[in-house]
């Protein structure tokens, strides 16, 4: 294989995807909490 670009591990590709479902996981939970009027702990039974 000539193909240099790691598969597993950090790479740019898998760290700005992570990033964005991070931030997009951020706002929904942000969402949700606005909506119900619950914190995000209270939701799951732990609050």
């Amino acid at each position: 294989m000539s193909d240099t670009t790691p598969r597993f591990g950090f790479s740019a590709f898998a760290e700005t995807w992570n990033g964005r479902l991070a931030m997009l996981g951020f706002v929904i939970g942000l969402g949700t909490e606005l909506l119900t009027g619950q914190g995000i702990l209270s939701q799951i039974g732990l609050g």
